[in-house]
């Protein structure tokens, strides 16, 4: 994966700094600070403070040495401390592992992990969802499903599962097991088998294009060249459920797809049955809010689900997506804006990203790649 220089570098000269000071640049805010001569203060690059005069300001590559040459720390930006962004996201890690942690059948209320983290319910809720991309209450309950779907796997009783997997009834748990499994237990224990998967392929631009369903929603959406390769890859992927073509009824969910195909802006207004683990849902909903037209980095996406050393993680939960378009992962590229893997090829990605582009007048500029 390509990176653009160390941040260190792009701030290496007092032009450099400065004009990160102007625009007010975050990506600035871990290089170095700036003090200023006739207030006695000294500020991180992004502080919101009035812009002071250039002939006014100094550079200091850290906290320490700014105090060192006499200046004290901002109290609007806090210079010393922790950034808000860091804070938040140190705040929603510790949250994370407390809802973790939690005991299995009785959990953790939202209000005691608030409190825990320092903030109210509300501010809390709105930090955890800004940071991971889910709210507290559907990160808890993915890890739930993936608890699940561990103690199917490795328990010989479906009862005995659902209550190593937190659920004190098994009433409780048999009234949403559809919703989080996307079939019955027994049937996920036993691979699928019983489990009825509708599919039909199609043709597009880009090539064939496959279809699959369960009773939740949509569950696969592939592109490639050869839809007999297409429903084996399916097969493959749900090795005991029931796979049936589909009927009138679905060709018309296939061609809402190839509609998607053809103009990704648009959208897709059909059920999706997203299965993966707790970190691909939160990569795979990032995704989803990543805007037709516009383009991020995997350290981008890292950022945003509050994992930012998580990059490469962030590129194989891209390769895993199974709903092609429909979970947007072409839009995610190199930090340099260059094209990397596709799942269903570079060729494929490079054509939806320009047909998300608007149409530009002639001689007008194309809209640079972020």
């Amino acid at each position: 994966m390509e990176d653009l220089p160390t941040a260190a570098h792009l701030f290496a000269t007092d032009t450099d700094r400065w004009s990160a000071v102007v625009i007010r640049d975050g990506a600035a805010d871990k290089t170095f600070r700036y003090s200023v001569r006739t207030t006695g203060v000294y500020c991180r690059p992004s502080c919101a403070a009035r812009l002071p005069r250039r002939e006014n300001v100094a550079f200091h590559l850290t906290s320490a040495d700014a105090e060192a040459a006499g200046f004290r720390p901002c109290k609007r930006c806090r210079p010393n401390e922790a950034s808000m962004t860091e804070r938040r996201a140190a705040a929603s890690v510790r949250a994370c592992r407390l809802i973790e942690h939690a005991d299995a059948a009785t959990g953790i209320g939202m209000d005691a992990v608030a409190a825990a983290v320092g903030m109210s319910r509300f501010h809390f809720q709105r930090v955890f969802k800004a940071t991971t991309g889910l709210t507290p209450r559907a990160y808890a309950a993915a890890l739930r499903a993936g608890r699940v779907r561990g103690a199917l796997t490795s328990r010989a009783d479906v009862t005995d599962a659902i209550y190593e997997a937190g659920f004190n009834s098994s009433a409780r748990f048999y009234a949403t097991s559809s919703k989080m499994l996307g079939m019955t237990p027994t049937e996920f224990r036993a691979g699928g088998t019983g489990a009825t998967i509708r599919f039909a392929a199609g043709e597009c631009s880009l090539g064939s294009v496959l279809v699959a369903a369960s009773e939740k929603g949509v569950c696969a959406i592939l592109l490639g060249d050869d839809p007999d390769a297409l429903a084996r890859d399916l097969q493959d992927s749900f090795p005991r459920a029931n796979l049936v073509g589909g009927d009138a009824g679905f060709e018309q969910w296939v061609a809402k797809v190839v509609g998607l195909v053809e103009a990704p802006g648009l959208g897709l207004d059909l059920p999706l049955d997203l299965r993966g683990t707790v970190f691909q849902q939160r990569v795979w909903l990032a995704l989803s809010e990543i805007p037709a037209g516009s383009t991020v980095s995997y350290a981008h996406i890292a950022r945003t689900i509050g994992a930012p050393a998580s990059a490469r993680a962030v590129a194989r939960a891209c390769a895993a997506n199974p709903l092609a378009v429909a979970i947007p992962c072409h839009r995610v590229v190199r930090t340099t804006g260059a094209m990397s893997g596709y799942r269903w090829g570079v060729e494929r990605k490079r054509a939806l990203l320009e047909r998300e582009q608007p149409r530009q007048p002639p001689g007008f500029p194309a809209t640079p790649v972020e």
